[in-house]
């Protein structure tokens, strides 16, 4: 009952507040193990297709796609890109850009600290990588985070963090922290802009 009702009752990031105001936040994230599912949303289900490709993963719906056949605790909030990474198979560390994907992240639980820990995808479509420390200017939101929504959201905040003397370092990422199903009025989502 608590997902319907908006209740987050699993992991998420760890994060300091470095500034609180009416407006957003500043936060400062500590470093954390992803797998990510880049892909062109016309070819999937839209920008959410790559969900049941991370889901798979960790066994969210069945058997894991994983070498080592290990479940993965579920954590929120699941990441949405736009303008995704497309990274090379061969050298994770060069991206290559393209508006047109769309890079979808679990942040997996916290006791693995390295990539290595995680167990290998057996889809290699799915990218495990480590996020190193990082600081974001994050708005929080309730309701559906309609395309439209987070645009102006993006818009507010960014010009909220270029008046407070912040420099934005690269595309703004959202974050949504409960399933479809959860009523809207008690949905959970932020937009989060990289900073300085």
């Amino acid at each position: 009952m608590g997902m319907i009702f908006g209740k987050i009752t699993v992991e998420t990031p760890k994060y300091e507040v470095l500034k609180s105001t009416t407006e957003y936040e500043i936060r400062k994230y500590s470093p954390s193990v992803a797998a990510e599912f880049t892909y062109d949303p016309s070819q999937m289900k839209g920008r959410d297709g790559g969900f049941m490709v991370l889901a798979n993963y960790i066994g969210a719906v069945g058997n894991p796609q994983n070498t080592k056949t290990e479940q993965i605790a579920m954590t929120a909030p699941v990441i949405t890109k736009t303008g995704g990474e497309k990274i090379a198979m061969t050298a994770p560390v060069i991206t290559k850009e393209d508006d047109k994907l769309v890079t979808m992240q679990f942040l997996l639980p916290s006791k693995y600290k390295k990539a290595e820990e995680a167990p290998k995808p057996t889809d290699e479509r799915v990218v495990i990588r480590e996020e190193g420390e990082r600081k974001y200017g994050v708005v929080k939101f309730g309701g559906v985070a309609t395309d439209q929504v987070v645009e102006e959201k993006v818009e507010m905040l960014k010009k909220s963090l270029e008046r407070d003397g912040y420099k934005v370092t690269g595309k703004f990422i959202l974050g949504r922290y409960n399933p479809p199903w959860t009523l809207p009025p008690l949905r959970t989502n932020e937009v989060m802009i990289p900073i300085e």
